[in-house]
């Protein structure tokens, strides 16, 4: 299920998904989250909404990427992942877009659970 996730300060919705997602991932402010993605993105000389620059800060803080389901790679939607995966943080990459699942709910401030994702960072346990 969709839960409408916006802690952008000053309400932005454009730009800043992996900051958004990376606050709740971590379960830190918008502020805090953009900070790490900053200080990452210059230690990397990359971008902080880059997938390699989020991707970063979620292994530093104990995530592992994994691999979907290939069964149907143009259908598993993250509405599908939700229903899949009703336990644990997860953080799902949509390639230009980014959003966090927290127990089978999908945080962002839009919409975005008919998405297709390309490869999800899970919590490790």
């Amino acid at each position: 299920m969709w839960i409408k996730f916006q802690n952008n300060p000053a309400g932005r919705n454009v730009g800043d998904c992996s900051v958004r997602a990376i606050s709740k991932a971590l379960s830190v402010n918008w502020e805090t989250a953009y900070a790490m993605l900053v200080a990452a993105g210059f230690r990397m000389c990359d971008m902080p909404s880059s997938d390699a620059v989020w991707g970063a800060v979620l292994r530093k803080y104990g995530f592992i990427r994994e691999s979907l389901p290939d069964t149907c790679p143009d259908c598993y939607t993250a509405d599908d992942f939700c229903r899949d995966h009703p336990d644990g943080v997860f953080v799902l990459g949509f390639g230009g877009h980014v959003a966090t699942v927290v127990d089978g709910d999908i945080y962002d401030a839009w919409d975005s659970s008919h998405e297709v994702p390309q490869f999800v960072w899970r919590r490790r346990e």
